[in-house]
């Protein structure tokens, strides 16, 4: 029996009651989704609090799940429906839920616990008080020192007593809330009580209890003080490469750390090779010796390890990228092409001409690997005019994304790639199923052919307030498009497609009266890097500055914090000191001048 794509709260509920234990399984993994949801699903969830509730009674093989799951119900604010939140209705039912916390099972006593820090009954605090004094289970007994200090005011004494507990978890547990009460500088001796517990039971730190707010794992509270967390760092807890991706010019102090962590992940290496990027030259040894013998790993581990070599200026990652490159697997299995791109990138960002043979390579595969490999010929033009009729048939190849590579390439090229790159394009923007595809192979027919005129028509069409660096990017021929990205400046639209519109506009115009502004709003405070790097180059360019943008400009470039987090891929030179160095450059050339703040 199966539960069909869009299961309706009555057959959920009742297949929680079936004898079918696959049945409720499929039931449980639905309704335990909801709290999460943005649909029906999670309305009619948070309705069923009391069905919920009789479920927990009756099924003790899934009572655990189910008081997790009225703790999802309990703590969300806000739903689809815009009803109000559901933590009364929990409230109303945890009184004949509170005998489970003294279940036979632990895990049905661990998640009681978050209920009762998010509802706060009376009962909560005697309650957690008789279960510090009794639970037997060590990780049960962690928790209820999280949640019995989560909800007991004043200065909770009694965790500095728990920092002797002779169960390590139950002695971070107290040092954790320890922390979150106490504000930095943190004391070495509750640092080292912390670094102490964790050795003794070490775990993988994203794995750690979630506790309700305002509860702080110890890790992420010990980032809040770089000097903290490197002591924790030096008595083992695993925090190098986050230290290094929250604070600014800490890369030489993490790097032993870093090293002995170092763990079989592609992660692992990209952010050791991250921490390279700014190492003095005569530390890329030490990193050279520890990744070399990943190079007889698999595939995909092989090829991270080769980005971090080339980071680290090992000579041999010329070789290996293009021994990479020859064996990628066809068809592509993840995540190996993934990670020849990385290391065929790093190789010819560090080594420039010296990677010729790898791009030499790629272009002998034109085609045939991931589709991203295409986008290195953008540094070595001569390779990429060798193969520029390979180039230009994958315009048509939408699978694995070759025609995107294809066409950006074909326009970085420019007039070189000639006349038959040029129909190419013009076929794809006039003829090809995808608008957006077709969008780029106006723009890239432009750069190639000279000739705004079909870039200008499609941009108009799609809408160049979406495309803002596209219509930018046709300079003084996009005047037509003006008022489209004009309407962008309009106050109350968002910094950042204000910023873009701007750029554009200056880009077309040469005008600041209208966009100085918008630039300068998104370069002192804009958390997206990317266009907050634009905004502050664009600034740049102009050399102009508003005044009232000095400050948080200022402060962004000497803060010791990081000012832009990278969320994503951590590979190569962190953002956040492009952002930096780019700051510095537009505060050390600009003309700072009055402007309506």
């Amino acid at each position: 029996m199966e539960i069909d794509d869009a299961p309706n709260m009555g057959y959920l509920l009742g297949a929680m009651e079936s004898e079918d234990v696959e049945v409720r399984e499929a039931a449980l993994g639905w309704l335990s989704s909801a709290p999460w949801r943005d649909d029906d699903l999670a309305v009619a969830t948070a309705r069923a609090v009391p069905e919920l509730a009789r479920l927990a009674h009756r099924l003790p093989g899934h009572r655990a799940d189910l008081l997790s799951l009225l703790s999802g119900i309990a703590v969300r604010d806000e739903w689809p429906d815009g009803a109000d939140p559901a933590q009364p209705a929990v409230a109303a039912e945890l009184p004949s839920l509170l005998p489970f916390a003294h279940d036979d099972d632990p895990e049905v006593r661990d998640a009681l616990l978050p209920l009762l820090v998010t509802c706060r009954p009376p009962q909560a605090l005697p309650l957690l008080r008789t279960r510090l004094a009794e639970e037997p289970d060590p990780a049960v007994r962690g928790h209820v020192v999280t949640a019995l200090a989560l909800l007991e005011p004043g200065e909770g004494g009694w965790r500095h007593e728990l920092l002797a507990d002779p169960e390590p978890k139950v002695r971070l547990a107290a040092a954790e809330d320890l922390l979150r009460t106490t504000a930095p500088p943190f004391p070495p001796g509750l640092v080292d009580a912390c670094a102490q517990a964790y050795a003794a039971r070490p775990h993988d730190l994203d794995e750690a209890h979630l506790a309700p707010a305002p509860h702080r794992r110890f890790a992420d509270r010990l980032l809040d003080d770089p000097e903290a967390a490197l002591r924790a760092t030096a008595g083992g807890v695993p925090l190098a490469f986050e230290i290094a991706e929250h604070w600014r010019d800490r890369e030489i102090e993490v790097l032993p750390w870093a090293l002995r962590d170092l763990q079989d992940y592609y992660e692992d290496l990209d952010q050791l090779g991250r921490l390279c990027c700014v190492l003095p030259a005569e530390l890329h040894a030490r990193v050279r010796e520890r990744v070399r013998p990943y190079l007889d790993r698999d595939f995909a581990l092989r090829a991270a390890a080769v980005a971090a070599l080339a980071r680290a200026h090992a000579p041999e990652a010329v070789e290996e990228a293009v021994r990479l490159v020859e064996e990628e697997p066809f068809p592509p299995v993840p995540p190996g092409p993934h990670r020849v791109v990385r290391a065929v990138e790093a190789v010819a960002e560090v080594f420039g001409p010296g990677a010729l043979p790898v791009a030499r390579a790629v272009a002998r595969r034109v085609g045939r690997g991931h589709a991203d490999l295409i986008r290195v010929l953008e540094h070595y033009p001569e390779v990429a005019l060798e193969v520029v009729d390979e180039v230009a048939a994958l315009v048509p190849r939408y699978e694995s994304g070759h025609a995107w590579a294809a066409i950006t390439l074909l326009g970085a090229l420019g007039p070189a790639a000639g006349d038959g790159a040029a129909r190419a394009l013009r076929d794809e923007a006039t003829q090809g199923c995808h608008s957006s595809v077709a969008v780029y192979a106006a723009v890239a027919h432009h750069r190639v052919s000279g000739d705004p005129g079909l870039a200008l028509s499609l941009l108009e069409r799609e809408g160049p307030a979406s495309w803002p660096e596209f219509a930018g990017g046709l300079g003084p021929a996009a005047g037509p498009l003006l008022p489209y990205l004009e309407a962008r400046l309009a106050p109350g639209d968002p910094v950042g497609a204000g910023s873009a519109a701007a750029r554009a506009i200056w880009q077309i115009t040469g005008r600041t009266e209208d966009t100085l502004e918008p630039l300068a709003r998104c370069a002192a405070a804009d958390n997206h890097h990317t266009r907050r790097i634009a905004s502050v180059t664009a600034l740049t360019e102009m050399g102009l500055l508003p005044r009232f943008a000095v400050a948080p400009l200022r402060a962004a470039a000497e803060s010791p914090r990081r000012v832009v987090r990278d969320l994503g891929d951590r590979s190569g030179l962190h953002p956040d000191y492009r952002l930096r160095t780019a700051v510095r450059t537009l505060l050390a050339t600009a003309e700072v001048i009055d402007a309506r703040d």
